[in-house]
């Protein structure tokens, strides 16, 4: 995050320095201008993950369109907004606005988790997918830090304990 500074962002985008003061005065502004692009970048990934994907059929189709997620988290430009995500969700413990920002949002994929479970008699559905999903991304960051990927299985064992009653 101290990297985090207009001259940075300036000569980062190859803009003219004082440039991006112009437009976020002070570093607070630019933060949360940061963690609103954030926001929206995965919106519109999750929005398009649910409508690809679709209504899960069974618990099998739900792990693979899980899986597919986290590995978009965990590699290429997903994971440097993962990366990013994960730092700005820790400088939000500081920052009201940020937290209220990084809420998470209602979409197509997160809609479509919670309408599996509830087809599934399981109890506080809602609940249950910000569970299951707050699982995923606490993986997807242990896999960011540590390396690797995350696996089928271990997605498995996430949705079959949201899936019980």
């Amino acid at each position: 995050m101290r990297g985090l500074t207009h001259r940075a962002v300036d000569a980062a985008a190859g803009l003219p320095v004082g440039t991006t003061s112009a437009y976020f005065r002070t570093r607070s502004a630019l933060l949360t201008a940061l963690v609103r692009r954030l926001v929206d970048l995965d919106q519109a990934e999750l929005r398009a993950a649910g409508e690809r994907a679709g209504e899960p059929r069974d618990a099998a189709e739900l792990v693979r369109g899980i899986a597919a997620l986290a590995e978009a988290r965990l590699t290429g430009e997903g994971r440097r907004r993962s990366l990013a995500r994960h730092a700005c969700a820790v400088e939000s413990v500081r920052d009201p606005e940020l937290r209220e920002i990084l809420v998470p949002r209602e979409n197509p994929g997160r809609d479509a988790v919670r309408r599996f479970l509830a087809g599934r008699g399981v109890r506080d559905p809602e609940a249950r997918t910000l569970t299951l999903l707050a699982c995923v991304d606490g993986l997807v960051l242990d896999r960011v830090v540590s390396g690797g990927s995350l696996t089928e299985d271990e997605i498995e064992g996430l949705v079959v304990a949201a899936l019980r009653r």
